[in-house]
């Protein structure tokens, strides 16, 4: 049999088994389901999305309230086009102001306002409760420590390619 040559097709994978497949499908219907339930909750209690929320809880536990808008993209895993649509319609808001950088004339720091940090403060509560009441409490301390685990495993990798 001959060798596969460089533009070959790669051999299709396998077929998801019925515990990969049960297991595939259990976690699109969580993840979707619970995204489905906090993105309820921050428009409910702040008129957030959950991008949005993202992008202000990492501007509150950075240093002094502010991150340049590039480390900020990477770190909510968004494209910096997308990040100064999104910062442009929070700064209209009221929640974020951009400014910037005294060393770096190319950089821009995005920066959390007063109102930003008073509408964090109102929805964290219903935020917590949310990942309680729909992923927390329904998994036991073991499980959890699994689920951090394993799906820790599945982000390093797919953050490496």
């Amino acid at each position: 049999m001959d060798e596969p040559g460089p533009l070959d097709p790669p051999d299709p994978p396998d077929p998801l088994d019925s515990h990969e497949m049960r297991a595939w499908i259990a976690f699109l219907e969580a993840s979707h389901l619970v995204e489905h339930e906090v993105q309820r909750q921050l428009k409910r209690d702040g008129g957030l999305s959950h991008a949005d929320f993202e992008v202000l809880i990492n501007l509150r536990v950075a240093a002094e309230g502010r991150m340049r808008m590039s480390d900020l993209a990477r770190k909510v895993m968004i494209s910096k086009s997308r990040l100064t649509y999104q910062i442009t319609q929070l700064e209209r808001a009221g929640l974020v102001r951009r400014t910037a950088c005294a060393t770096d004339r190319r950089a821009v720091w995005a920066e959390l306002t007063e109102a930003g940090a008073a509408t964090l403060a109102r929805v964290r509560p219903g935020h917590r409760r949310v990942v309680r009441d729909n992923l927390i409490d329904v998994l036991t301390p073991g499980e959890l420590r699994t689920l951090g685990e394993t799906l820790g495993r599945v982000a390093d990798r797919l953050r490496g390619r």
